[in-house]
């Protein structure tokens, strides 16, 4: 074998069938785009940022030098595409195509260029027709092959050294006295499909050409595969492979040429395969049919290379004859295949091309398959001092022709694994100082097509392996969209203090909870991998990370960790039903062996962004309820806490806004303590860490009572209530809490307070009153127009008051944090608090400036109500809870908290109450 010698012919076959030399990058112009799929202007300058929208203007405008870049033909581009504007000797005009897909809309039918010089067209997709007319210098380049027949060729009227390569027709015909065209590496599949008429010094070299006869759908005739005729003389037929299909009965010549075209045409090197269905002879010469290469070769003196196989069965695989056989001297050769692949020296065939040449017969050339470099790394992470192998290798078919360079990243000089090697072959090194290196491994094939690969190494300092670790919350970043779910009590554990000389081989956390988790510790050169755990329930564990290294080697480290929920933004919702149990006629009951679901997050992102909500804010209504009892919320994958939030009597229907956090699963559940009852849940926000508003706590102040302004609101009336730029909330308030209170109802009927005047939500209620007694409760209420709340009933009137307790804002004062439900205080191991006096209820963190409660009545003797209110504050003139004879009545209470975390409850008139508080959450300025 010879390969130097092949390559440079290859070369030279390159400089003969470019031309002339391109001009200098100094001497181009500004190249053209066209494209339909942004803002485009036809007439403007057709430039990047703003393109032509389709090909004409651009032709007109383009200048010698230029190139035009046409990205995916526009849609409504003209069928028929002409290009008769010049480029000059040496700077020719250049088109080129590129597409998104092979559509019909990205197509043209048919290309004309018409009285044209110097020019390039690349990778234009046609669907029918490509006319050259009274052309000189033109290349046509990689048009590829649309989904169906493709499009036909015609070059002729006098065109001129004319040279189509690297693409796919169905026909073509060379004719016209067109002069010196070239015809390489292409491909045609049809009937009658290469013809050379009127047409001397036409090439064609290196093509499949495939005569596709069917008898029976009436497809084709009796025409040669490669007819040459009239003054076609002086036509070159090198390294093609000529094939016919389908099915007939003719007697069809594969290369034909007249007597008219023999004087001076050759013909050799070409790889001739009949069909099992088609009746061919191989040739016919000056009107003479020759069967066999022998033959032809005794009576014109061609195809001395010639090789004939019986059919196309033969032509795949690595004994295929057309590798390695190819002339690669022959005029029109291309040192690149159709594909790009250059011209390569399959090691499986002897090399019996022209002068032992390795050139493939037709369009393509045998691959090695080379499309990745491969390296493995015996210790990636080791200490100075080390030897380390390394493998490297591909996945090249032919892998004794390879060479293989590894270079090591640490500045020393790369090894190479030379062609002709084992494919094991290894290379070691030793580095000497410590770093964090690059490993390069570059596969060369023996075309000089190259493929790379980078792995990481990790070269430390000698020592003994030491586990260190730290622990920490895993939090939304300010800009989480939430559509993606972040779990609260999640925290990532991250092994990478650890001091480990040798390659981690495993590393074992124990989370403290009963659960644990292992993972493989190297991490491609970056370190030990982190761990992420979401913890059931705020607490105190013991974490333990085991390390092992990859000698056996064990290192155990641990901490203790306090696990607890993230102080929290408020982020403000339209109210939307989330449960109704009375729609799907199911119910809440003590019995259920497991509790119910009302809260998921999955559900929850499709309505509103909060896949990282910590917390949530219901108004939870209980209904229908079988006996007297109370419903308690609760995180879910907790215990239920001896917490309660609802409370009902068999028969009513009460309701209460209650605020809980999310469980692991995303979750939290409800159960009543006995019976059944029908479960109605409004969300109505949420907290979330680094988002949201924060809160600032205000003394409760009333700014609507209609007992002594305008009046009970009517049934299916709207009343609007400033609350925002007045009291000392300022304007840009983003929402409100307030203690809603109903009294004086005439009729059983329900409230909402909410954001927009004009837009009551059709499911969701506040509060539900009825006659004869007064009823409260809380709710969060995003500000609307002009900083006001509406408030509505559906039916009856009823007397309304309204107390503001505190606002959110950008520049509030404080975030939330949650706490699993627990119980602050419960007077019925105190005794009752007495009308005109106030109970203490403690346990809030010294620094909490605001506390979130659930404050329930009950065993009271007359009518009244509590004010929950700052220790060590004056009694605001605002209710908290209105109390009711004989009835246990909640309420979700938002107070200010005094010195030392501690919050005051006074009863205001009536009988002596039991009084339970039970803590949802605090507010700090953290």
């Amino acid at each position: 074998m010879r390969p130097s010698r092949a390559l440079v012919l290859l070369t030279a076959g390159l400089v003969t069938f470019i031309g002339m030399p391109a001009a200098t990058a100094a001497d181009l112009p500004t190249d053209l785009y066209v494209a339909s799929t942004m803002p485009c202007e036809n007439s403007g300058s057709g430039t990047k940022a703003l393109p032509f929208c389709t090909l004409g203007p651009a032709v007109k405008a383009a200048k010698p030098g230029q190139t035009v870049h046409v990205d995916n033909l526009p849609y409504q581009q003209e069928e028929e595409l002409t290009i008769d504007r010049s480029g000059a000797p040496g700077k020719p005009i250049t088109y080129v195509f590129t597409y998104m897909d092979l559509g019909p809309e990205s197509q043209a039918d048919t290309l004309s260029i018409s009285g044209a010089s110097h020019l390039v067209v690349k990778g234009l997709l046609v669907g029918e027709r490509v006319d050259v007319v009274d052309s000189h210098d033109i290349a046509l380049e990689g048009f590829p092959k649309p989904k169906w027949d493709g499009a036909s060729l015609d070059i002729g009227k006098g065109s001129t050294d004319v040279r189509v390569s690297r693409s796919s027709f169905a026909k073509a015909v060379i004719g016209g006295g067109a002069q010196r065209t070239v015809f390489s590496r292409n491909t045609l599949r049809g009937s009658g499909p290469l013809s050379v008429v009127d047409a001397p010094g036409t090439t064609v070299t290196n093509n499949h050409i495939d005569n596709f006869t069917d008898e029976d759908q009436g497809i084709g005739g009796c025409e040669e595969t490669v007819s040459v005729s009239g003054a076609s003389t002086g036509t070159s037929v090198f390294n093609n492979v000529l094939t016919a299909s389908g099915n007939t009965t003719c007697t069809t010549p594969q290369l034909s040429v007249a007597k008219s075209a023999t004087s001076g045409t050759r013909a050799d090197y070409n790889l001739i395969a009949g069909s099992e269905g088609f009746a061919t002879v191989a040739y016919q010469w000056a009107g003479t049919t020759y069967p066999t290469a022998a033959a032809f070769l005794a009576a014109s003196g061609q195809g001395a290379r010639d090789i004939l196989v019986p059919t196309t069965a033969s032509l795949s695989g690595p004994e295929s004859p057309a590798i390695d056989s190819a002339d690669a001297t022959a005029p029109g050769v291309l040192p690149v295949d159709k594909n790009g692949i250059p011209a390569t020296d399959d090691p499986r065939v002897p090399n019996t091309g022209k002068d032992g040449g390795y050139l493939d017969r037709g369009p393509t050339e045998t691959d090695d398959g080379l499309t990745a470099a491969t390296l493995d790394i015996d210790h990636p992470w080791a200490p100075t001092g080390t030897k380390v192998t390394f493998k490297p290798g591909s996945d090249s078919k032919w892998p004794t022709t390879m060479t293989h360079t590894v270079d090591f990243g640490d500045g020393t000089a790369p090894a190479v694994v030379r062609p002709g090697a084992a494919a094991d072959a290894t290379v070691t090194h030793v580095y000497a100082s410590p770093c964090a290196c690059v490993v390069k491994t570059t596969a060369t094939a023996g075309n000089g097509r190259k493929v790379t690969k980078e792995q990481k190494i990790r070269v430390t300092v000698p020592g003994e392996l030491d586990a260190a670790f730290t622990i920490a919350p895993v939090l939304p970043a300010p800009d989480h969209g939430g559509y993606h779910l972040l779990r609260p009590l999640t925290y990532r554990v991250d092994p990478s203090r650890t001091v480990a000389p040798w390659g981690v081989k495993w590393v074992d956390v124990d989370y403290g909870d009963g659960r644990s988790a292992g993972s493989d510790g190297w991490s491609g050169g970056n370190g030990l991998r982190t761990a992420r755990h979401t913890y059931k329930q705020p607490g105190t564990y013991e974490v333990k990370v085991t390390v092992t290294d990859v000698r056996g080697v064990e290192s155990t480290a641990t901490r203790s960790v306090k696990v607890d929920y993230a102080p929290s933004g408020y982020v403000a919702a339209e109210p939307w039903r989330l449960l109704d149990t009375r729609t799907d006629r199911s119910s809440v009951g003590h019995e259920y062996p497991s509790t119910v679901p009302v809260f998921d997050g999955v559900h929850l992102a499709s309505r509103i962004p909060a896949g990282a909500a910590a917390t949530v804010v219901l108004n939870v209504t209980v209904t229908d309820a079988t006996q007297d009892t109370h419903l308690s919320v609760w995180p879910s994958e907790q215990a239920r806490p001896a917490t309660s939030n609802v409370n009902v009597r068999a028969g009513g229907t009460s309701s209460n806004m209650v605020t809980v956090p999310v469980g692991a699963d995303g979750q939290v559940k409800a159960q009543l303590n006995a019976g059944k009852a029908a479960l109605i849940v409004d969300f109505v926000g949420y907290y979330q860490p680094n988002a949201g508003n924060r809160f600032s706590p205000i003394t409760p102040t009333r700014v609507l009572d209609t007992r002594t302004s305008g009046g009970a609101l009517g049934g299916n009336k709207r009343r609007s209530v400033k609350v925002a730029g007045v009291n000392g909330i300022p304007a840009d308030a983003k929402a409100v809490a307030v203690n809603l209170t109903g009294t004086g109802a005439t009729q059983e009927a329900f409230v909402s307070v909410f954001q927009d005047p004009l837009r009551r939500p059709h499911k969701g209620s506040n509060l539900n009153v009825e006659p004869g007694k007064d009823k409260s409760n809380q709710a969060i209420v995003p500000v609307g127009p002009n900083g006001t709340v509406t408030l509505f009933t559906n039916t009856g009137s009823t007397h309304l008051v309204l107390d503001v307790v505190g606002y959110y804002s950008k520049d509030g004062k404080a975030l939330f944090t949650p706490v699993v439900p627990k119980r602050l205080a419960d007077t019925r191991t105190t005794g009752k608090v007495a009308p005109g006096a106030a109970t203490t209820v403690s346990g809030l963190p010294a620094n909490s400036v605001g506390a979130v409660l659930n404050v329930t009545a009950t065993d009271t003797t007359a009518p009244g109500f509590l004010t929950a209110y700052a220790f060590g504050g004056r009694v605001p003139a605002a209710s908290s809870l209105n109390t009711l004879p004989g009835r246990t009545v909640p309420n979700h209470v938002t107070t200010p908290v005094g010195p030392g975390g501690r919050v005051s409850i006074f009863n205001s008139h009536g009988g002596p109450n039991h009084v339970i508080t039970d803590l949802l959450g605090y507010f700090t300025t953290g």
